[in-house]
């Protein structure tokens, strides 16, 4: 049986390109048919996370294009590959296969540098937290429940206890009525 696991932080592997799917590409390539522009298919070396995703076909990935000099390129994600539409092979070769792989490790360490913050912030709350409840058992722990005869001095005021031995000598008298042994 074989498990994934999802790795963060600097053990993380760096979202990029493998390689090019030649068996998308079209038949015609290289004859006097062949399409100037294309969908290129080429294989991510992971599975891209939720939020690489997010930021892959968002219009920050179709700015950069732009300002690299492919105004035309659109990318689209298939499962594990990324669709380049409107270009072919060579403009990739002479360095779109470059920019892109830049801007795949730009979203990637982004991305990471996000949820390495968010682990970090929730460390922190968890740690505030364990100290928090530390403190209320410790103030917990502090409380006794002792008899005042156990503290210094009276915890009642004086004429109470002349009370006290009033109400003790009508407990007694009920006592010896005879009702208590049934």
């Amino acid at each position: 049986m074989q498990t994934q696991t999802r790795t963060r932080g600097a053990d993380a592997a760096t979202l990029g390109l493998g390689s090019v799917l030649v068996g998308s590409l079209p038949a015609a390539l290289m004859t006097d048919d062949a399409p100037e522009r294309y969908t290129v298919e080429a294989v991510f070396t992971r599975r891209p996370e939720r939020d690489e995703v997010a930021e892959i076909l968002g219009s920050s990935t179709r700015q950069f294009l732009s300002k690299a000099g492919y105004p035309t390129v659109e990318v689209t994600i298939s499962d594990r590959r990324l669709e380049i539409a409107n270009t072919n092979l060579e403009e990739l070769r002479d360095g779109l296969a470059s920019v892109l792989a830049d801007r795949l490790a730009a979203i990637a360490e982004a991305v990471r540098a996000r949820q390495d913050a968010a682990a970090a912030r929730y460390e922190d709350a968890a740690a505030t937290e364990q100290l928090r409840a530390a403190a209320v058992a410790a103030l917990a722990e502090s409380v006794a429940f002792r008899c005042s005869t156990d503290a210094v001095g009276p915890a009642f005021p004086p004429e109470w206890a002349a009370t006290d031995s009033a109400d003790r000598a009508q407990i007694d008298a009920w006592m010896t009525e005879g009702g208590h042994a049934r």
